[in-house]
């Protein structure tokens, strides 16, 4: 995985939601669910929708893919994960605006943060969407496949390191032990969302967890998936969780494509009252229509992938040339219009742990091409693909601009993330990729952060 390139911020427009003090928030999916707030109720939300609003069913437009992975053990898509936050529950849950961890399935925190085992106690009379109870079986059943090195899942990431085992008392109570005193296991275990055994240790159900099917216990059930179009929510009458749904229905819609997105949220004809990840060139537009644009600093970056297995990018010499080049500024001047920070560090300079990098990479031609020549690298060609979300594709056209500068003669390609991310998967052969990360959906943790993005064997080190 090669440096993040700059940090951005992130939008989202409304229409009649009732505002929300939500800056704190921060991570596609925390983006995503913190908009949506609204339609779970909780101390941090206003637990109501605007004056004039549809009661009974919000539609909202999302501007990432929702056909990767619904797997929660597994995913890191940020539409799944937003769905996932409204389908399912951990023992612990994350508010959505101030990122503090509550009680969900379990009836209380952890009491002392510094013991090696902690003990829950389930909620009672929660039920999973198909109607059978939550019991302490499926609390054991998830960790076993968080920790089962054979799954080798990427939350399995963020837990090997301090949990032993998780094990049943009695069908209301369970214990996880831990190797050693690890006070900031209730905010990771936010992230663990505890999945039906009766459900997923069929024959092939994480298959059709991995392609959308999702049944959980949280205060919406998912009613229909439509990969490439609309994932469909209800509110779930047999929820008797701290956070309940206050609108019935929720339709959330899939389009990559900016123009599309504004259209279907602005003009007479307005399909949605939601829209996230809004193009900045149109934000001034939308104001003037009246509607509410809201945004904040988060850590979403872009970075460019190289395969280190392919001549020359074995070169670390010319990886860092390749980033000297890049005229990050006037990539958040032109395609960002502003709203971005070139990365001084892999955390963002908001985050109580930032240190600034000992080697950054600022916009440096000269010294791109003496690393370039000190490399006895000449007549590069590079294939540059990228995920389609927008603001990267945005982007694209400065990065090959910067590389032709050099004297390096660049191609662009973006595709749709998911079948991108397939080819690299199976093996297919490329030369560098630009992508979107934000580990802060999972949480602040820069300890969590560094293992999803650096633990070998992780999701970006294969």
């Amino acid at each position: 995985m090669g440096c993040p390139t700059f940090h951005i911020e992130r939008h989202f427009v409304s229409t009649d939601l009732s505002r929300r003090a939500f800056l704190r928030y921060s991570g596609a999916a925390a983006f995503i669910t913190a908009t949506l707030s609204a339609c779970s109720g909780g101390p941090a939300s206003t637990g109501s929708v605007g004056a004039g609003s549809n009661k009974d069913l919000i539609t909202a437009v999302i501007g990432y893919g929702n056909d990767q992975s619904w797997d929660p053990t597994q995913t890191a898509s940020a539409f799944a994960m937003a769905g996932i936050n409204h389908v399912y529950e951990g023992l612990l849950d994350t508010d959505p605006i101030t990122r503090e961890p509550y009680p969900a399935l379990a009836t209380a925190l952890p009491s002392d943060l510094n013991a090696t085992t902690w003990r829950f106690t389930l909620r009672d009379g929660a039920k999973w969407h198909d109607g059978q109870p939550v019991t302490a079986d499926d609390v054991v059943f998830t960790f076993e496949r968080i920790l089962d090195p054979q799954a080798n899942v990427l939350t399995g990431n963020f837990f090997k390191p301090f949990l032993k085992e998780v094990t049943k008392v009695d069908d209301k109570t369970v214990e996880l032990v831990f190797k050693f005193a690890f006070p900031d296991a209730a905010p990771r275990l936010t992230i663990a969302k505890i999945m039906p055994k009766h459900v997923f240790s069929q024959p092939g159900a994480w298959d059709q967890a991995k392609s959308g099917k999702a049944v959980g216990s949280g205060p919406y059930k998912q009613v229909q998936h439509n990969p490439k179009s609309n994932t469909a929510f209800e509110a779930f009458d047999g929820y008797n969780g701290p956070r309940p749904a206050t609108v019935k229905k929720m339709n959330w819609l899939t389009i990559v494509d900016a123009s599309a997105r504004v259209a279907k949220i602005s003009g007479g004809s307005a399909e949605a009252q939601i829209a996230d990840n809004i193009p900045y060139a149109n934000v001034d537009q939308l104001k003037q229509q009246g509607l509410t644009v809201e945004g904040g600093k988060g850590m979403n970056h872009m970075f460019l992938m190289f395969n280190t297995g392919a001549k020359p990018f074995d070169d670390i010499r010319v990886r860092q040339a390749l980033h000297y080049a890049i005229d990050k500024q006037k990539m958040i001047d032109v395609a960002l219009k502003g709203h971005g920070t070139a990365s001084s560090s892999f955390l963002n300079e908001g985050h109580p742990d930032y240190k600034r990098a000992s080697v950054v990479y600022d916009y440096d031609p000269d010294k791109a091409k003496a690393l370039l020549k000190e490399a006895g690298v000449t007549d590069l060609t590079i294939n540059l693909m990228a995920v389609n979300v927008s603001w990267i594709v945005d982007c694209l056209p400065t990065i090959a601009s910067s590389w032709e500068a050099i004297g390096v003669k660049t191609t662009l390609e973006p595709q749709d993330t998911a079948a991108l991310f397939t080819k690299m998967d199976q093996g297919q052969d490329y030369q560098a990729v630009a992508a979107a990360s934000n580990p802060n959906q999972f949480g602040m943790d820069s300890d969590l952060i560094l293992h999803y993005n650096y633990v070998p064997g992780g999701v970006w080190m294969n």
